[in-house]
């Protein structure tokens, strides 16, 4: 190889040896900070709640009377219209009375002897007594008068009360509504023989105005209510009004109230009764409909409500917020929750008014790190009262 283009080449290796050295011998670049996270929070407050239970339950009039006839008899006719509405005291049925009206009759032309032979023995006895008093007769006679008198007189009075007695038997062959309310389908026809008193009922009126709705509470909830309110945790409510929800999830259009909670547990269900009393003018309710009643079960004063995506589950089922403390810093708090009222859970222990839960942004944070907080246009502001549903879940 000549010597030029030997120096050719050992300049070019000594030049890239230079730049070499020289890029070692510089500091390395810093990588870039990474931008502190935005999260969005919701300040809590104390608030005023009412705690609200919803509960099953069937409807069932508030009246039922199911007519029977009181005397046999052939029905004649049928007064009434299947499925109308009746009033008390309102003919429902004729039954043939033929036999009825003839021992009134007897009954009748009786008491008219006995009031023939009684005006007989007054006057009997009042001539005995005008004569006793001349002496023209002896008192044995004058006793006997007056007996036979009253004795005609006691007649008189036994038959008045035969015809009363015949008059309502003939006034039971028009069998009458007991009740007012609506009436049901009949289970006789014209023609059929009937007996006084028998088993299976004519008809039946059930009275729907108002109506009952008949309800069931776990026992287990109960105490725990009357935990809390000896604890001074829940005030009771009171005589509040119970809103119904129809199966379709359609709220009624009536408010109802409790009137009955019975005081026996049924030992195969946990539960007891309840009964609640709503109006129903307008028949929408029938006997045997599935509702739901939501129940107030107390108020409970300085309650934490916290959104339901601001509370998570670790692995173990535990519940616990991430809140953003003074210093912008996040922290892990391990929560109680009670049930949820709305779309926010009710917090018994664990966080307090003024703490700052983060709702979103949480897939961004980790415990320490520092974030930018950002309040929600969601600033839970008091609400009214929702319904209240228990978490069966819940950890305590």
């Amino acid at each position: 190889m000549s010597n030029p283009v030997r120096h050719s080449i050992t300049g070019v290796l000594v030049a890239f040896a230079a730049v070499l050295l020289s890029a070692c011998g510089e500091e390395p670049a810093s990588a870039p900070a990474l931008p502190v996270p935005e999260v969005t929070v919701v300040t809590l407050t104390g608030q005023t709640v009412t705690l609200q239970r919803d509960l099953p339950g069937r409807t069932s009039p508030s009246l039922v009377a199911e007519v029977r006839p009181q005397v046999n008899g052939i029905v004649k006719a049928r007064l009434f219209k299947e499925g109308g509405v009746v009033e008390a005291g309102q003919p429902l049925y004729q039954l043939d009375d033929a036999l009825y009206q003839a021992e009134l009759s007897s009954a009748k032309a009786a008491l008219q002897q006995a009031q023939a032979a009684l005006e007989s023995a007054r006057l009997k006895s009042e001539r005995v007594t005008r004569l006793s008093q001349s002496g023209a007769i002896s008192q044995q006679a004058l006793d006997d008068a007056t007996a036979a008198y009253l004795e005609a007189k006691a007649r008189v009075a036994v038959q008045e009360a035969t015809v009363a007695r015949h008059q309502v038997t003939l006034d039971y062959a028009r069998i009458t509504a007991p009740v007012s309310g609506r009436i049901g389908k009949s289970s006789v026809s014209r023609g059929a023989l009937v007996t006084a008193n028998q088993a299976a009922p004519l008809a039946t009126i059930q009275r729907l105005d108002p109506l009952y709705i008949d309800l069931t509470q776990s026992a287990s909830e109960w105490l725990q209510l009357k935990r809390q309110q000896q604890a001074g945790a829940l005030q009771a409510t009171g005589n509040v009004p119970v809103t119904i929800l129809l199966e379709n999830g359609d709220e009624y259009d009536h408010k109802g109230k409790l009137t009955f909670a019975d005081v026996t547990v049924n030992p195969s269900t946990g539960s007891f009764a309840l009964r609640t009393e709503v109006p129903n003018p307008d028949s929408t309710l029938l006997p045997g409909m599935y509702v739901r009643a939501i129940v107030s079960t107390g108020k409970r004063d300085n309650a934490i409500l916290v959104p339901q995506q601001g509370i998570s589950r670790d692995p173990t089922g535990q519940t616990f917020a991430m809140v953003v403390n003074p210093e912008g810093l996040v922290e892990k708090r391990s929560v109680v929750v009670n049930q949820t009222i709305g779309d926010r859970w009710l917090v018994d222990a664990g966080l307090q008014a003024g703490d700052r839960v983060i709702t979103e942004g949480l897939q961004k944070i980790r415990v320490g790190g520092k974030v930018v907080a950002v309040e929600s246009e969601h600033d839970g502001a008091a609400h009214t009262a929702q319904e209240a549903q228990p978490d069966t879940d819940t950890q305590s």
